[in-house]
């Protein structure tokens, strides 16, 4: 019997390569050296209360199709809220709100944003010069910006004050987890062109209604079944080479020998896991150590009143993102999730301060909160929750395959956002790097059982003919 494949980390990349290897009949064994499965994207219970709260608000689109598909071969679909509206904040006025209409791509937005009264018509006009000009760049014209930054981009466009800081920053942050003045500027357009402009369903935003760490309560079940395993709480110490190939992974509880090796880990645990001779071998190991991180803060909030009653909230020209409506907790409290994104000058903040800063975009926010505090808190620092998308980013991001540009070794495969996926660092394309790493292992036993990846949502007709 040939040997398992053996699976380091179970993030998202993590799970999907072994869903679809064991969909296909492989055997495979999935390391995790926590608890839990999702990495990054899953939850915790917070002990001053009980309650399971997610690391940090993650959000998907109708653009993510592997992410999508990764959840339909989960069953958890159901879990998923669609959202096509997108509230943003506008105080003391009601919330104005963008959505797609009946006009077709990429005019989609037209009327809902010509009516957003938080921008003035000089500034809409300016955003308007812009979304023109990603539309007739296209494909092409995008990757002639590569290495560069997305504020040279709103220079040469001649974006106001106001349209850069009240809308391309809150939506590039968030996205990309840097400013504006710091994100590559191939991956912000690619946000805009592919998630924005070409259709009206890759806009829509879903947000799931169970704690994260419950979508993958599933793939246990499903590993079992297809005689797969799933070892919770195992750590890896690194992996064995013998000059040639990867033969298994030492860990705290022993040697596991595989057939192949997917390491679904973050790039600087990676090379904590590689040999000197390993990455000597492999071109994708050189530059692991080169990716910069940028960290997200996640405040979970809780009051003894409603006070917010649309599902979310863009807070734009604040230093706090987005608020999420998470309904109301187990002890009746109403539980509101607020999001920073490059949260670098937040890091070493303590808890209090924290939330003193952030209720104070809760209060311009929403007005008639002034004076209420929350009654209970619990802050979240991920202070290396993705890559930092960057210029010059992609020269360091590796390919989740070998190839004959930097080489590497036949039977190791690498998965995670960090891996060259073409997207910034997203559920989506860390998932598509997991099915990238299955599709390797297909190809290198000469297996016909590839399914590839799940094809974008296509724009439409008339964003086709304009240049999309």
């Amino acid at each position: 019997m040939r040997l398992p494949v053996a699976i380091v980390g179970g993030g998202l990349a993590g799970i999907a390569a072994a869903i679809r290897l064991v969909d296909a009949g492989e055997r495979v064994v999935l390391l995790e050296s926590r608890k839990k499965l999702g990495g990054r994207a899953t939850s915790f219970v917070d002990p001053r209360t009980g309650e399971t709260l997610d690391n940090c608000q993650h959000v998907l689109m109708g653009s993510c199709t592997n992410l999508l598909d990764l959840y339909d071969r989960l069953g958890v679909l159901s879990s998923v809220q669609w959202h096509p509206r997108v509230w943003w904040a506008n105080p003391p006025r009601e919330p104005d709100v963008m959505m797609p209409r009946w006009l077709p791509a990429p005019g989609h937005f037209s009327l809902s944003f010509l009516r957003m009264k938080f921008l003035g018509v000089a500034d809409k006009r300016s955003i308007a010069r812009a979304m023109w000009r990603l539309i007739r760049l296209g494909a092409e014209g995008r990757s002639q910006w590569r290495g560069r930054s997305f504020g040279e981009f709103l220079n040469e466009t001649n974006q106001t004050v106001a349209a850069r800081e009240l809308f391309w920053d809150p939506i590039v942050t968030s996205a990309c987890n840097v400013p504006c003045d710091r994100t590559d500027a191939f991956h912000a357009m690619y946000v805009f062109q592919q998630g924005f402009l070409q259709d009206s369903w890759s806009p829509v935003m879903g947000l799931s209604s169970v704690p994260l760490v419950s979508l993958y309560d599933p793939a246990e079940e499903i590993l079992r079944a297809g005689g797969g395993e799933l070892r919770l709480g195992v750590s890896a110490l690194a992996l064995a080479f013998d000059g040639r190939r990867v033969t298994g992974v030492v860990t705290d509880e022993g040697m596991i020998e595989s057939s192949s090796v997917i390491a679904a880990v973050p790039p600087d645990r990676l090379v904590r896991l590689c040999s000197p001779t390993m990455r000597a071998a492999d071109g994708r190991l050189a530059h692991l150590d080169e990716i910069q991180f940028s960290p997200i803060l996640g405040v979970h909030m809780f009051f003894d009143q409603e006070i917010m009653r649309t599902p979310h909230l863009v807070l734009p020209g604040r230093a706090t993102h987005w608020l999420f409506n998470k309904g109301v907790d187990s002890q009746g409290r109403s539980h509101i999730h607020a999001v920073i994104s490059a949260a670098d000058a937040w890091m070493e903040l303590d808890e209090s301060e924290i939330v003193s800063r952030v209720m104070n975009d809760v209060h311009w926010a929403l007005p008639h909160t002034r004076g209420l505090d929350p009654v209970g808190f619990r802050t979240v620092k991920e202070k290396r929750a993705t890559f930092a998308c960057i210029p010059g980013i992609d020269d360091l991001r590796p390919p989740a395959v070998r190839d004959g540009i930097r080489g590497g070794i036949d039977n190791l495969f690498l998965a995670g956002d960090w891996c060259d996926t073409g997207w910034p660092a997203t559920m989506e394309g860390a998932v598509r790097s997991g099915y990238l790493a299955a599709d390797g292992i297909f190809a290198s036993i000469g297996s016909t059982k590839s399914g590839g990846l799940i094809p974008n949502v296509q724009p439409s007709g008339l964003a086709r003919l304009l240049g999309l």
